[in-house]
């Protein structure tokens, strides 16, 4: 794994230099502290700094062809390239490296933009044809990595990570208000738009061309259901024997690194199935890394031990305390570049670190799987609800939605009239393309009344689930309930949540590298064209996979209730031991100055957190909304982040300048 970050020189004006883009790499070293590279060009220039992971002696970057008119700055991996670099040599290609970046040259240079096609992995490429003058950037499938740019004065610039611009003299980093609006309804930005103004993500499949004379943002890849009930023909029993081949192919292909690999033990379903099959295949390689929690309420420590001791792995688990969360919370916000709505990234952070202090640079871990098999409530949620609707005056069909948040009290101790009234919201409208996540959105209402009269002037009435909404109904023709719903939790929550703010930022934070088998666009493209009853069989999630890990993993870990990954809120922000930075942000005085939120609001919110009184999940949000954002707001547009090395006595610089 690396970072990247570059910028075109077409024009007279370009301000960008070696001196500047060494700022940006080094802005983000972490993500790459090995080695740093830099191609200065005429027309461009790419750098990047090194995770080294493959061919650790000769994967340098940038990295060209052997006519030096193809250039390379890469972050990430592609799993396959093993099969490709043969592919390649039997066209009559020879190799100076080992490296799966050397492989992702050729191939462009073999195929072209196509060559995209046939990558298996997580990734952000930045390549320069020297001979068209373009500049390509590109994007996993599902955006595993990070890629971010801006355009100044007809200038392209990119990075891996926003806070790289921040070393650019002409860049302006500014939060951006219907951003905001965006992240406290639906956990994070719609795509391509991030928290800052003119700041923009390359979605997830998509590559672009920039040229003097060109600017294009094409898909090569999209997210699709089976249309109609058009589903696989399989019996279940195949289906099962199929994603148990798959899934395992995905592992093992995972596994290739000239470092040690560990995987993440969570004590859930996800990881314990993934560490199953690491058994079968490299039992040698079976280390393992877990985070637990000082409050019972979140801790799944019992579950993770048990797994570990079934597996017999080298286990090492970590438990992490509110005051610990409170403490990393601004750092877990300057690797995030993002509001959050909850302190679970926090956790995520604490784990990568600890486990870099081993040694360790690569790990398995199981996301992605509660998006492809249904494991969510929402799901559920979904699939319960269009259920009460057909008969929306019953006081039965509500009262099964108590089983989905035994931790939720407002919800397991209500009667069925309130539930009617948590639940009920814009029940009959099961034609809707998002109606299986407009409860949980209209939820992001709660958190947007703490905004400022100036804040909500700025928006003048935008909602951001119009916005999203118009956007969806024809690609959402003929999908079943809960492709609809799986669409819009992978396209929307994991991609620029789950595996950004609490994936990749949380673990290259610290130098580690997440793999997840069950983000294989194999995979993926085979579970989309499943009968929805395979993955949620009644109100039974992930049903496809119990069965496939019936008698491979421990009976009490595939038979146990799913519990949802949350980490302490209050006992974080609401206490004696608690930063000084909470009650500076919550000050009076400080919020007005802020101009994000209505400081008479947020003072009563306080005031409830500290009376004792019992608090709500949106009153939690919320009070992380609020947190987050005015860190946000102080680190990057008042410019006081973390990272502030500028060592670059190993960065080796490449001139191509005639």
């Amino acid at each position: 794994m690396c970072g990247i970050a570059g910028g075109t020189k077409f024009h007279s004006q370009s301000s960008i230099n070696t001196e500047i883009l060494s700022n940006m790499l080094a802005s983000i070293r972490y993500r790459g502290p090995d080695e740093c590279g830099i191609y200065n060009a005429e027309d461009l220039i790419i750098g990047n700094v090194r995770l080294s992971i493959i061919d650790i002696e000769g994967g340098q970057q940038p990295l060209s062809n052997k006519s030096n008119n193809i250039w390379i700055a890469y972050n990430g991996e592609v799993f396959n390239y093993i099969e490709l670099r043969d592919e390649l040599v039997k066209k009559g290609y020879t190799f100076k490296t080992k490296s799966d970046t050397e492989v992702i040259v050729l191939l462009y240079e073999e195929y072209g933009i196509d060559f995209l096609e046939k990558l298996n992995g997580q990734f952000a490429i930045s390549i320069w044809d020297k001979r068209k003058k373009e500049l390509i950037l590109a994007r996993d499938r599902m955006g595993i990595r990070p890629l971010f740019y801006t355009v100044k004065n007809n200038e392209l610039y990119f990075a891996s990570e926003v806070k790289a611009f921040l070393q650019h003299p002409d860049i302006d980093i500014k939060i951006d208000h219907k951003a905001l609006a965006q992240i406290y309804t639906f956990w994070t930005t719609i795509s391509p738009d991030t928290a800052f103004e003119n700041i923009y993500e390359l979605p997830p499949g998509s590559y672009m061309i920039y040229s003097k004379n060109k600017f294009e943002i094409k898909k090569y890849w999209e997210l699709s259901f089976a249309r109609n009930e058009k589903y696989l023909n399989l019996s279940f029993n195949e289906a099962v024997e199929e994603f148990g081949q798959l899934l395992e192919d995905s592992v093992k292909i995972r596994l290739r690194a000239d470092v040690p690999v560990a995987a993440y033990l969570s004590g859930g379903l996800d990881s314990t199935v993934t560490t199953s099959i690491i058994r079968d295949i490299a039992p040698e390689m079976l280390q393992t890394f877990s985070i637990g929690f000082e409050e019972k309420d979140f801790d799944e420590s019992s579950y993770q031990n048990l797994a570990s001791k079934y597996f017999q792995t080298k286990h090492t688990g970590f438990k992490i305390s509110s005051d610990e969360i409170a403490a990393s919370f601004p750092e877990v916000i300057w690797h995030s570049e993002m509001p959050l709505l909850r302190t679970s990234p926090v956790p995520m952070h604490a784990l990568s670190k600890r486990v870099r202090e081993k040694g360790i640079k690569v790990v398995i871990t199981g996301e992605g799987a509660d998006e492809l098999l249904a494991g969510y409530n929402i799901f559920k949620e979904a699939k319960i609800r269009q259920f009460w609707a057909k008969d929306p005056k019953s006081k039965f069909r509500p009262l099964l939605l108590k089983k989905l948040y035994p931790y939720i009290p407002q919800i397991s101790n209500a009667n069925s009239q309130m539930l009617r009234f948590f639940f009920g919201y814009k029940l009959n409208e099961t034609q809707s393309p998002i109606y299986s996540h407009l409860l949980r959105w209209n939820n992001g209402n709660h958190i947007k009344k703490y905004f400022s009269d100036e804040l909500n002037n700025n928006l003048k009435g935008y909602d951001p689930v119009k916005e999203l909404s118009s956007k969806l109904n024809d690609q959402f023709e003929g999908y079943d309930y809960l492709a609809k719903a799986q669409w819009l939790e992978m396209n929307i929550f994991m991609s620029g949540y789950l595996l950004s703010s609490q994936g990749d930022r949380m673990g290259m934070a610290n130098s580690i590298e997440g793999r997840y088998p069950f983000l294989d666009h194999r995979l993926i493209e085979f579970c989309t064209k499943l009968n929805p009853d395979f993955k949620l069989k009644g109100l039974d999630e992930k049903y496809l996979m119990k069965k496939m890990a019936k008698g491979r993993i421990p009976e009490e870990i595939l038979s146990r209730s799913k519990q949802a990954y949350r980490a302490p809120i209050k006992s974080s922000f609401i206490s004696e031991q608690a930063p000084t930075y909470v009650k500076d942000i919550l000050n009076q005085k400080q919020i007005k100055e802020s101009g994000f939120f209505n400081a008479d609001l947020v003072k009563k919110l306080h005031e409830k957190f500290t009376s004792g009184k019992e608090v709500s999940e949106p009153d939690n949000m919320a009070l992380t909304a609020i947190l987050s954002t005015s860190l946000l707001s102080e680190l990057f547009e008042k410019n006081k982040g973390f990272t502030k090395s500028k060592d670059y006595s190993k960065c080796v610089i490449i001139n191509d300048i005639p």
